[in-house]
């Protein structure tokens, strides 16, 4: 088996926006993140769309390719694609031998033939694209009329959405037209972007357990040094010590207040919100 790799090939320049997106996702060490705590996702959206062998599957803002990864495991024809090429470059690099395709694109703009796949998805990568009727309409593109589309969501209540409610008092607000992540994690939201353009939704509330930290101090540590938006807040108090130390604070207690001790250690359950449905 071989790794078609294109990474390197750009499609189309970089709003300031986009750019902006692309070097946050670049900062720190997302694939760590990916392969100690987040990777299960891709395999539980992959499993609920129960892909089989031969089919047409699209892994948009794949990271570096959890879900489709799994889906090239069940036989499936895949493409990853994501914004960032570092971190497609490191997922091809993880998996050399699985035959997959590694695609620089951007989800609001995907250079893909209309109806071009069987099974669109996207693991808690599509939420970021910051303008999501956008992101939502090139997902319906992309899938064929009775194809499948599926997406696992942090939610906003849940601790990642918590997280960037945490982080938002420290960041610049957003530009006009963007939203935040975590609508994606709300099903009315998720609804009212396809429309009727998907039916015979499926969906549910699940939990990621996570015992990676030993407290919210731990869990603050590790997201300050290794996810790109965290890493991005800090930056932007960088030479301010009192707004540092109050992001510190507020990290620290929101993972806290996200997990608990038992006979285990120091545990969390991350929500999300998977949907899974029919293109009309």
């Amino acid at each position: 088996m071989s790794t078609t790799d294109t990474t390197g090939a750009d499609p189309a320049p970089l709003d300031d926006l986009k750019a902006r997106h692309r070097r946050m996702w670049a900062l720190g060490d997302y694939p760590r993140v990916a392969r100690e705590i987040v990777s299960p996702l891709g395999g539980v959206l992959v499993d609920a769309l129960a892909v089989t062998e031969g089919e047409r599957v699209l892994d948009v803002a794949a990271g570096t390719g959890n879900a489709a990864l799994r889906a090239a495991h069940h036989g499936a024809v895949v493409t990853a694609s994501d914004l960032t090429p570092e971190l497609l470059e490191a997922g091809r690099a993880d998996h050399p031998d699985v035959d997959l395709t590694w695609d620089v694109a951007d989800a609001e703009a995907l250079p893909y033939a209309d109806s071009a796949f069987d099974v669109v998805l996207s693991a808690i990568g599509v939420m970021f694209a910051p303008h999501h009727q956008q992101a939502a309409d090139e997902l319906v593109r992309a899938c064929r009329p009775g194809g499948r589309i599926g997406i696992a969501s942090w939610t906003p209540e849940g601790t990642i959405g918590q997280l960037f409610a945490t982080m938002r008092p420290y960041v610049p607000a957003p530009p006009p037209g963007a939203s935040p992540p975590p609508l994606w994690g709300n099903e009315d939201h998720v609804r009212e972007l396809f429309g009727d353009r998907v039916r015979g939704w499926r969906v549910e509330r699940r939990w990621l357990p996570v015992t990676h930290f030993e407290d919210g101090a731990g869990f603050r540590d590790y997201f300050a040094a290794h996810y790109g938006p965290t890493i991005a807040a800090y930056a932007t108090h960088s030479g301010d010590p009192e707004r540092t130390a109050d992001l510190d604070r507020d990290l620290a207690a929101l993972g806290d207040r996200e997990g608990s001790v038992g006979p285990d250690g120091f545990a969390m359950r991350w929500e999300y919100l998977l949907m899974t449905g029919e293109v009309v």
